[in-house]
């Protein structure tokens, strides 16, 4: 029947293409037919309204001026030929050359008229399609005509452009029909299995015979809810009476909440029923909604031994997604606090009523629990379904670890809580009243686990169980210890990682600054803040210069944690050093810069990290109010002006320190007094949900506004920069400038004649005297006698001498020579080399320092300390002689 139908259908529609492919090719002929009159008419009578036309007509040579004009508009309109004949029929233009001059053999004379005619004809070039236009004077004479033609195989070749389309198109649709045919053929054939009459007759009585044996009861119900069928199944399990087809579900004496179920024509799966004392899994389902009759169609399975199994399944399934949750909950932070209330958390209620977690003092990130000895417990956390319930609180000290590597559980309510149990748990005092408060609050059975990993015992975690009324089992047990056993590894790691955070931070703090410099240069406030997560190798410097002047310096290191820490510690070293030579800014950064990339070199033997590292380094000058400022890789500072408005000063932005290359470039400008500075890392600017330079704009603007002290400044921009523990390293240092009075600062020039020293000695000492600091005369006086001596004799004019009183004394004796005096031992037998022995051994501090014209000679000494008053009376005689000897050696 099947192989029938295939041939029937098939038949039809292969018919049917083949009829609508021969329509289709008619059509197209006549398209083209169509679309060749309306082309050969448009190109006639544009021609022969062109200009020129009639002009060429009535010429003594028509054919010279349109052959030429006729083949063009031939080939660019892609027509077959355009013809131009006379009134009389002679032909002016052919594409065929020999036929010039000729009797046109298409009608024309109609066109004489003064008509346009379209038709098919018979000409020199065969069967076309051609239009005669007339081609008229002004007065409205005819001067000729034009035809335009399209010959038959032109016409034909467009038309049977679309034929193999046509015949793509049959074929597709051929074989899409053949294979729907198929399909279609293909499913009857499964529906009826290939089966005649017969057949499915016997198939019909074997699926009767099945339907009636299987253990499961299937009812078929009609739109009016009685029953239409029942197999023997359903009537063992719902009791049915003999005559219950055709009766209401209602009527067949079954419980009220299965006839009303099976009456509700719901869509129902697997919902448990109850019948006498079975358990019954319910399934409805509508027959109408696949074609079939109206009705409903319902399964009825006996679940009452599988509900025994599969009630242990569940709690099987319970405790796997109770596993993976702990997966997923357990160790979220490496805090040891926060894993241990995790735990708690994931066991209660679905696994324990109440959660105890106790760590020992060893998970304490400042100690090793290899290194206590008799490490005791704290109550972590803990988690309750009763905030009222009778055990230890968090905070409390529980009392040592155990001893024991086993899990213990205990069915309380048997044995009562003694001192035994008391000693297993933990307990500091094995209290009578505390375990008479848990017996009586309802705690019957408890599961202790050991919280143990690498082969150290971290704590416990107690599981009790009080209203619920199941006592733990072995399963419990088992998943007990693999629920803690992933908990410890968490619990470890966050105890190593929580010691390692801890020790970078004490070892940044530790290089860090712990008190600024005594200065009167600038008002400072500073704050640091490490990250949340890992501490990285951001730092900050106030470092005292010569001339009282004060540098600041901000830096970042690449990376974070102990790594970076340590590098951190190295570059403030070398600063300090570099520093104390009195380097420029830039020189600075380049000599820094070439101290980082060693250290990468020598570190790239061991696999280790790529140092790197950002640095700010400023010079403030308080004589001058200048700045002088080179950035390796930094953000540069920001100065806000004493009446509120901010400016960010424009500092060549260098290379990062240890990339190399590149020479680095300082910047100087000028601050006005009472202006702050503000040096900060990319921490404080830059967040995952704020760029850079966002971060840029609400840092100026809050700076800007009011007048503010440095620590007022401080606060307001943590408060606003910030949102909680940042992830990255912070440091912000706020200076306020202040400069020196001129009362503060003298200066002299020294012509280079050994006899200007004396004059030196005396404007000083009036100076001191006017500043009522004449026990510093002495000293001072010998101090600059030997410096400009030394100057007059090595060095090169111009000479000049400045003092500073600040919160020291400074003298500096400057000239354009670039060489350094050297401090020596005199033999017994010099002459001279005592002077710089003298500066050094009556100056608190002194040096050299080099600037664009020469150098700089400074002494520093602390005012009321000073030696003079206890010079002896050699001392008096080496300054009455020391503008004479000149004790200093002059480096070459």
């Amino acid at each position: 029947m099947a192989g029938q139908v295939f041939c029937f259908v098939l038949a039809l529609i292969l018919l049917l293409i083949a009829g609508a492919t021969v329509a289709l090719v008619l059509q197209s002929r006549q398209d083209s037919m169509r679309e060749a009159r309306l082309r050969t008419s448009g190109v006639a009578e544009t021609f022969a309204h062109a200009p020129g036309i009639v002009a060429a007509l009535d010429s003594k040579d028509p054919t010279a001026v349109l052959q030429t004009r006729a083949e063009q508009i031939r080939r660019e309109t892609q027509v077959d030929y355009v013809i131009v004949a006379g009134p009389q029929g002679t032909l002016y233009t052919h594409p065929l050359h020999k036929l010039i001059g000729t009797q046109s053999t298409v009608p024309y004379k109609e066109a004489l008229s003064g008509k346009s005619v379209t038709r098919t004809v018979s000409g020199s070039l065969g069967i076309s399609v051609n239009s005669v236009t007339p081609i008229t004077r002004p007065d409205g004479s005819v001067a000729g005509v034009v035809s335009v033609g399209l010959t038959d195989r032109s016409v034909s070749s467009v038309a049977n452009r679309s034929i193999p389309l046509s015949i793509a198109v049959a074929v597709a649709a051929a074989a899409l029909t053949t294979g729907g045919a198929a399909l279609v053929s293909r499913r009857l054939r499964r529906q009826t299995h290939g089966l005649g009459p017969a057949e499915m007759t016997r198939m019909y009585e074997h699926h009767d015979a099945v339907l009636h044996a299987v253990r499961e009861a299937v009812l078929i119900l009609g739109p009016d809810h009685r029953l239409m069928m029942a197999n023997d199944e359903a009537r063992r399990l719902l009791a049915l009476p003999p005559e219950a087809e055709g009766r209401a579900v209602t009527d067949l004496g079954l419980a009220p909440e299965a006839a009303e179920l099976l009456a509700s024509g719901r869509t129902v799966t697997d919902e448990v029923l109850r019948v006498g004392n079975r358990l019954l899994a319910v399934n409805l389902r509508p027959t109408g909604e696949h074609g079939g009759p109206p009705g409903t169609v319902a399964t009825l399975r006996d679940t009452t031994e599988l509900r025994k199994v599969t009630g242990r399944a569940e709690l099987v399934h319970e405790r796997l997604l109770l596993l993976y949750e702990a997966g997923a909950r357990i160790g979220t932070t490496l805090d040891v606090t926060r894993t241990a209330q995790e735990l708690a958390d994931v066991a209660t209620p679905g696994f324990a009523d109440v959660t105890t977690v106790d760590l020992a003092d060893g998970t304490d990130p400042e100690k090793d629990p290899e290194t206590v000895e008799q490490p005791h417990m704290h109550r972590t956390a803990t988690a309750t379904v009763d905030p009222y319930q009778a055990l230890y609180p968090p905070g409390s000290l529980v009392g040592p670890v155990p001893d024991r590597t086993g899990v213990l559980r205990v069915n309380i309510s048997e044995t009562g809580i003694g001192s035994d149990l008391m000693a297993q748990l933990g307990w500091r005092h094995r209290e009578l009243k505390k375990a008479a408060e848990i017996i009586g609050y309802g705690f019957h059975s408890v599961l202790s686990v050991p919280l143990h990993a690498r082969g150290v015992v971290l704590g416990l975690v107690n599981f009790w169980r009080g209203p619920t009324p199941q006592p733990f089992d072995d399963d419990d047990q088992s998943f007990a210890e693999e629920l803690a056993a992933r908990a410890a590894v968490s619990v470890d790691n966050a105890r190593r990682y929580t010691r390692e955070h801890e020790l970078a931070v004490t070892l940044q703090r530790s290089l860090l600054p712990r008190d600024l410099p005594e200065q009167n240069a600038l008002e400072l406030a500073h704050r640091y803040l490490p990250a949340r997560a890992e501490v990285g190798g951001d730092w900050f410097d106030v470092i005292p210069l010569s001339g009282a002047r004060i540098a600041l310096v901000v830096g970042d290191v690449v990376g974070h944690g102990l790594h970076a820490a340590a590098t951190m510690g190295r570059l403030r070293t070398s600063i300090h050093n570099f520093s104390a030579l009195d380097f420029a800014p830039d020189e600075l950064l380049g000599h820094l810069d070439v101290m980082v990339s060693r250290i990468d070199e020598d570190e790239a033997v061991d696999a280790a990290e790529i140092t790197g590292a950002a640095c700010l380094y400023l010079i403030y000058d308080t004589v001058s109010g200048n700045c002088s400022v080179a950035r390796a890789g930094h953000l540069g500072p920001l100065l806000v002006l004493p009446d509120g408005a901010v400016e960010v000063p424009d500092i060549p932005a260098g290379l990062p320190l240890g990339v190399g290359g590149m020479p680095f470039e300082a910047a100087e400008f000028h601050v006005p007094e009472g202006s702050r500075l503000v040096l900060y890392t990319d921490g404080l600017v830059e967040r995952r949900d704020r760029d850079i330079g966002t971060g840029l704009e609400l840092l100026r603007d809050t700076l800007a506004g009011r007048d503010r002290t440095p620590e007022e400044t401080c606060d307001d921009v943590l408060d606003v920069m910030l949102n909680g523990q940042p992830i990255d390293d912070v440091v912000l240092l706020v200076a306020r400038t202040r400069t020196l009075a001129p009362e503060q600062v003298a200066h002299w020039d020294v012509d280079t004649d050994p006899a200007a020293v004396a004059e030196v000695r005396k404007n000083v000492a009036q100076w001191l005297s006017e500043r009522g600091l004449d026990e510093e005369a002495f000293t001072t006086e010998l101090i600059l006698s030997e410096l400009v001596t030394n100057a007059v004799r090595y060095g090169a004019g111009p000479i000049e001498v400045r003092l500073l009183y600040d919160r020291n004394l400074i003298c500096e004796v400057s000239d354009t020579s670039n060489t350094s005096p050297h401090l020596r031992y005199a033999a017994t037998t010099d002459e001279g080399g005592r002077g710089l022995f003298l500066v050094a051994q009556f100056a608190e501090r002194w040096g050299t320092r080099y600037t664009d014209t020469g150098k700089v000679i400074w002494s520093e000494q602390t005012v009321g300390e000073s030696e003079g008053k206890e010079a002896d009376e050699e001392n008096e005689e080496d300054k009455g002689n020391a503008g004479n000897e000149g004790n200093e050696e002059e480096g070459q």
